[in-house]
């Protein structure tokens, strides 16, 4: 029975669920109204416990009770669970314990992971239209290649008529369709469990994160989206008082892409070794734009360091906004021609050869 009860234990830290965003929003806002409220942290936890309805977040939080019973703090805590919670995340609790400011820090957390959350959430409901028209449009085909072409097609093939270009195209792209599919759809899985397995590779994903910053289109929107989470991340550390070179690197560490995770890196040390931080960026404007370096050289002469880092996360949140909708402006028309040259290259190859035959007859 222990032993059953031990390897279940075990499968069970090996294959831990995921805490949505929302529910790590709402566990640093409700934990920060009972603490304003007068009631002790440990209380507070053990209401949001009950209150909580993810699985995964009511397991941490019984660690994390555990803990704080026992004299940790709640950042230490919560630094044993860093697949739920970066580093970002944890100092800004460590932060608020060590001052005094814990409430106003959880709810300071709450408000900037919202503003994190929103910015990803447009990239994503942009994306819903191109995905739609695509499905669709995929549907489409899928239907006209595996039931209307096979009933159709060998009419065609039995006529004694030389048949267009497009109609043998068509006759061709159809049969080979019915007979490999199969190993068409296993290709199809081969390469994108591959490119999921390269992309673990240290290398490989540096390697495609560069690649994204020299496409066209999703360049310009990948440097102004980590321009906006960047500054806004630097901004909460600095407010919370936490050094620049110290806040630099849990920058880095909160950056999905490696690139800048090794840019901001590199800035740390050289903020370490005493050169000011918009040097550094100015002569990667690659990877950063001029005005992001401009306004964070002003602050860091005038000491305005913190209120201009804010003024670029808004500023790029609202580009990135712009982009989007221009991207889905530009989109939506393509997508259409797409679409319409298919439909128009079908009707073609259809209608060619019964044009033939209706001349012939004549």
């Amino acid at each position: 029975m222990n032993n059953a009860g031990t390897l279940s234990k075990a499968i069970h830290i090996r294959l831990p669920g995921r805490i949505k965003t929302e529910d790590k929003i709402n566990f640093a806002r409700h934990l920060s109204i009972v603490i304003k409220a007068g009631l002790p942290l440990l209380e507070g936890l053990k209401i949001i416990r009950r209150q909580t309805e993810s699985k995964e977040l009511a397991r941490v939080i019984d660690q994390v009770v555990e803990d704080v019973n026992n004299g940790q703090f709640l950042a230490t805590s919560l630094e044993k669970f860093h697949r739920h919670f970066d580093d970002f995340f944890v100092n800004i609790i460590r932060v608020g314990e060590v001052s005094g400011t814990l409430a106003g820090n959880l709810a300071y957390l709450a408000e900037e992971t919202k503003k994190s959350k929103d910015l990803r959430g447009k990239v994503r409901a942009a994306m819903i239209y191109p995905m739609v028209v695509l499905g669709v449009m995929m549907a489409v085909v899928g239907f006209l290649v595996f039931f209307v072409f096979p009933k159709v097609l060998p009419i065609f093939e039995n006529l004694k008529v030389k048949l267009p270009l497009a109609t043998k195209v068509l006759i061709f792209t159809s049969q080979f369709a019915l007979n490999y599919w199969f190993y068409i759809l296993g290709a199809v899985l081969l390469l994108v469990v591959g490119l999921r397995l390269l992309l673990k590779l240290p290398d490989f994903r540096m390697a495609y994160h560069r690649l994204l910053l020299h496409l066209p289109l999703i360049s310009g929107l990948i440097r102004e989206m980590n321009a906006a989470n960047s500054a806004r991340i630097l901004a909460v550390l600095l407010k919370s008082g936490i050094k620049i070179v110290e806040a630099e690197s849990i920058t880095a560490n909160t950056s999905n892409n490696l690139v800048y995770r090794r840019a901001f890196l590199e800035a740390a040390e050289d903020i370490r070794r005493g050169e000011p931080m918009a040097k550094y960026l100015s002569a990667h404007k690659r990877i950063f734009p001029p005005l992001m370096s401009g306004l964070i050289e002003i602050g860091e002469n005038t000491g305005n360091l913190e209120s201009n880092l804010n003024y670029i996360s808004e500023y790029y949140s609202e580009e990135v906004d712009l982009r989007l909708k221009n991207m889905t402006v530009l989109l939506e028309p393509l997508l259409l021609l797409i679409l319409g040259l298919i439909v128009g290259f079908v009707s073609l190859a259809i209608i060619l050869p019964i044009y033939q035959i209706t001349q012939g007859v004549r």
